[in-house]
This record gives C-alpha cells, sequence and structure tokens, in this order.
C-alpha cells in the first residue's frame, strides 16, 4: 500500500483500487475509508463520506490524487445508509452525473427519512425509550416544540437511483465486483467481493470492501432500524452473526474496512466477533438476575467509557443495542419479558 503523489491518507491498494481518508467531524473514528475502483468506464466510489465542506474538501482533493476528479466519476456503490457512508453521494451525483447505488432495505430507510416530518422521529424517539425506560430528563429535550430543537443531521439523505441485488455482480465494466447482503448493522449493509486475484498475491478469494460489517479493531455497533408505522419484531443481532459467518466462509485474501485499515486473516476476525457477542450475550444474562429494563440494562453495560461520560445521542445509540441484545436472548429463549411490567423489563430465564 503505497502513498499516491505523497498525498497524505490517500493510498494505492494495487489492481486499480485506491483509498482516500475522508473527515468524520468531532467524531473518534476519524475518517470514513472511500475506495475508488477504476472500471472501463471510469472510476466508481465505494461510500462517499460525511456531508460536510471539510470532508468534501478531502475527497475532491483526494481524487485530484489519484489522477481524477468527481466529474470523471462514472458510479457510486454505498455499503449502507449511514451519514459517514452515504453522506455526499447527492453531492457527488450533483458534480457528476454519476448513479448511486444501494441495497433495498436501506433505501427503504432513506425515503422513509426523507418523507418523515422531523416532528414525527421525534415524537417515535421519545416514545420507544419512555417505553425502554429512559428517565424524564433524557426524554425532556425530544419533546420540546420543534422549533427550539436542533436539525438531526441526516433528515435528507440522497435518495439511490440503482438497487444492489445481493448475490449479483454489479454492473461496473472491467470488474468483477459481487454484493454480499451482510444485515445488522443495518437492514441493508453489503459488502462487496472484488472476485480478482489479490494484486500482491496474499491467499484467499479476492478482496472485500467491508463497509462496517467487518472492521479491524472496532466492534460494530448493532442497533434497531424500525419503521413507525411497523410492528414487526427484527433480531438484527441475529442477521449480524449470520451474515459474519458468511463473511468468514468467504476467505477473502485481503479486507478494506471503511475505518482504520486493511487486513488479513479474515476467519480469524470473524471468530473474534463471534467470540465477542457470546460473551455479552453471556454477561448480560447475569445482569438480568433480577429484572431489568433496556435502559437499565445499557446503564450497566460495559461500554468504551462509564455510563456517566456517555453523550446524549450516544446514550440512545447504547440503548438500541442493548435492545438488539435483549431481543437475541429472547429468541434463544434465554430471557423473556416480564408479564405486566411497564415499561418493559427484562429477566432470564
Amino acid at each position: 500500500m503505497t502513498s499516491i503523489q505523497d498525498h497524505p491518507g490517500t493510498y494505492d491498494h494495487g489492481g486499480g483500487v485506491r483509498s482516500l481518508r475522508v473527515p468524520i467531524p468531532d467524531n473518534p473514528l476519524g475518517f470514513t475509508l472511500v475506495y475508488v475502483v477504476d472500471t472501463d468506464r471510469g472510476p466508481v466510489l465505494i461510500d462517499t463520506g460525511w456531508d460536510d465542506p471539510t470532508s468534501w474538501d478531502a475527497l475532491t482533493a483526494g481524487l485530484t490524487a489519484c489522477g481524477t476528479s468527481v466529474a470523471e466519476l462514472h458510479g457510486v456503490v454505498i455499503t449502507h445508509h449511514h451519514p459517514d457512508h452515504h453522506g455526499l453521494s447527492g453531492t457527488v451525483r450533483e458534480a457528476s452525473g454519476a448513479w448511486v447505488a444501494m441495497h433495498a432495505a436501506d433505501a427503504s430507510i432513506v425515503r422513509r427519512t426523507r418523507e418523515t416530518r422531523p416532528e414525527r422521529w421525534y415524537t417515535y424517539m421519545a416514545d420507544k425509550l419512555a417505553a425502554a425506560g429512559a428517565p424524564e430528563e433524557h426524554l425532556a429535550p425530544l419533546r420540546t416544540p420543534p422549533t427550539r430543537r436542533r436539525t438531526l443531521p441526516g433528515l435528507a439523505p440522497a435518495l439511490p437511483d440503482r438497487e444492489i441485488t445481493p448475490g449479483e455482480l454489479l454492473d461496473l465494466p472491467g470488474r468483477r465486483l459481487r454484493a454480499i447482503w451482510t444485515p445488522g448493522h443495518t437492514p441493508g449493509h453489503v459488502c462487496l467481493h472484488l472476485e480478482e486475484e489479490h494484486p500482491g498475491g496474499l491467499p484467499g478469494h479476492g478482496r472485500l470492501f467491508s463497509g462496517d460489517h467487518v472492521l479491524p479493531e472496532i466492534t460494530p455497533h448493532i442497533g434497531l432500524y424500525e419503521d413507525p408505522d411497523d410492528a414487526t419484531v427484527t433480531d438484527p443481532l441475529g442477521d449480524y452473526l449470520d451474515s459474519l459467518e458468511r463473511v468468514g466462509r468467504l476467505a477473502p485474501a485481503e479486507i478494506l474496512p471503511a475505518h482504520q485499515h486493511p487486513f488479513t486473516d479474515a476467519p480469524s476476525r470473524v471468530r473474534e466477533l463471534l467470540t465477542h457477542h457470546e460473551a455479552r450475550l453471556t454477561d448480560l444474562l447475569a445482569l438480568l438476575s433480577s429484572p431489568l429494563t433496556a435502559w437499565q440494562l445499557a446503564e450497566r453495560m460495559e461500554w468504551n467509557r462509564p455510563w456517566a461520560q456517555i453523550p446524549y445521542g450516544s446514550r440512545n445509540i447504547a440503548v438500541s443495542e442493548a435492545e438488539a441484545h435483549l431481543r437475541r436472548l429472547v429468541k434463544l429463549g434465554r430471557a423473556e419479558a416480564v408479564a405486566g411490567s411497564g415499561p418493559v423489563t427484562y429477566v432470564a430465564v
């Protein structure tokens, strides 16, 4: 992996694949790795980065360092709808005419986000958190009049104009890039398998653009993405674990993730992640020796900092992850909701 034209954060991975570090403002992850894949019709991006002027400047400067430009882009393939991946897609399309492709499940979330009034989202979020046992002081900011609230980021993401079909090769002339559906981090998350010999001769089956599904040192967030008008009970953690095993069996020569750095030995990393989640489920069962709400469980779970130091928005994410783990335990028959409890509490069985 070599730097291109001494431009920091721009790397040539060989075989017509390069990466750009696009910063994420005020986020400990630091940056999104946006990949540039050469095709016979021009470069295609895998993800675009956060919608911010600094991020846009980094993207355009990185493309220039790669010997191309936004105007020359042929398409954009989105691994999932999160704003650090999909945020700049609309701006890229306006500047280039490139198509934007996404899995239908995440495209549905984008469509719903665009069509739902912010006030409806705040009410829905407040009701969900109240049902999870959140205290009133946490709910109060969500119940204030809309004119007194800051607008949430990512409320108008770009609608994709192409659908990624799992299992099929993408329409990239001169390349073999196959979509692998890997739900869990989001319902429509996809990894992208470059079915070509590794340019460095590493053993294994091609290279895998893994988005946020498999990262070298971070365990991806597993939360809930639900339609306020749909009462279906999902199991995103179960989906994620199944998806992990599929990636492990694929055994790519190299993983090209959206954060941190590329790495090898995907089966080993998959085993680490599966072991982590099994250990976490076991730890949660011990906490559920007495009935707890999802909020109370989140307060007691192990995070990267004490609960008192977790920011407001991150607490919402933590509660969502606690609920995802609870659903998995209930589906496995290892925990159950306490009848008549409200907010609902759960206990190990």
